[in-house]
């Protein structure tokens, strides 16, 4: 029997299509009652059961909320979590609809007027879901990652050592030590001085946001942990760097969310580069040695280290 097959027993499913095997192997499948969902086989290794019961009933009180997430399918004995027999975790989560905002690499679509107005709703969405987040109890047990400044920054950062990512020259590694070494001297007075801080999505990748008319909704929670709130702007603009109307984006989806929460515009491009540097580091054990992409991956973070620090 499959891992597929064993988990789709658990909740009573059927009709398993792959249709996403990057971080977790997930699965387009129907419940019982007919309803569509998401079977997610979770990456060995990556995240513990606590921490994925953890995202699952964070999710659960955020779609209770009113907030546009995925609720958690709980199995046919009531658990929100299945361990497999060869001990692989998984989960099921509602299938909700639309279409991913655009793909990595590819040019966005729309009206520089219509792509601002919709980083602006997205700003607000997340002001949102920062805002709806702090109003909840979470029970005692709970735990997630860190991005703080030794989860992004530290000797051990969550996504690997991105310094040492093999497509950097020398100069670059070291363009990027001197960035790492300015970037947390920033974090470490941000949280000095109370900056917002809880937990965060995370990885608001362009697949992430899913369009439906008017409406935009919000999945994948798999890398969600703790961190500054600004972080979640960040991710949301490091896809977008191609774009020739970037800064007219970052700008309004800061705007979007200043409407709803306190923001300082002036801190966005650290985050920025913080994304960019933990991709660096994310790539390295994804991506075979001399990939294309890796050195993509390289440059990007080069570039915003010296952007970064010619504005210092």
């Amino acid at each position: 029997m499959t891992e597929a097959a064993e988990a789709l027993a658990a909740w009573g499913a059927v009709d398993a299509r792959l249709v996403n095997d990057r971080e977790n192997a997930v699965h387009a499948v129907t419940l019982p009652g007919g309803a569509p969902a998401a079977l997610r086989l979770h990456r060995r290794g990556y995240q513990s059961a606590a921490a994925i019961r953890s995202e699952l009933v964070w999710t659960e009180g955020l779609a209770a909320a009113g907030l546009p997430v995925p609720r958690p399918v709980p199995t046919r004995a009531g658990d929100l979590l299945a361990v497999l027999s060869t001990g692989r975790l998984a989960s099921v989560v509602e299938w909700l609809p639309g279409v991913p905002l655009g793909q990595a690499w590819v040019p966005l679509t729309g009206t520089p007027a219509a792509q601002a107005d919709t980083f602006a709703r997205i700003g607000a969405l997340l002001a949102g879901l920062h805002t709806a987040t702090d109003g909840l109890a979470l029970p005692p047990g709970f735990t997630r990652p860190a991005w703080d400044a030794e989860g992004l920054l530290g000797e051990v950062p969550l996504w690997g050592r991105f310094w040492e990512n093999p497509a950097l020259t020398p100069a670059e590694a070291a363009l990027l030590q001197d960035a790492r070494a300015e970037a947390r001297r920033r974090l470490d007075a941000l949280a000095a001085a109370g900056a917002d801080y809880g937990l965060i999505h995370a990885d608001l990748m362009r697949e992430n946001l899913l369009l439906d008319g008017a409406a935009i909704r919000l999945i994948d929670f798999d890398d969600s942990g703790y961190g500054f709130r600004a972080y979640d702007l960040g991710t949301l603009m490091i896809q977008n760097l191609i774009e020739p109307h970037w800064s007219d984006l970052l700008a309004a989806a800061a705007e979007g969310y200043a409407r709803h929460r306190p923001l300082n515009p002036a801190d966005l491009p650290l985050f920025v580069l913080l994304r960019c540097l933990a991709s660096c580091g994310w790539a390295v054990p994804r991506l075979p040695p001399g990939a294309p992409l890796l050195r993509t991956y390289a440059e990007r973070a080069a570039s915003r280290a010296r952007a970064f620090l010619a504005g210092r």
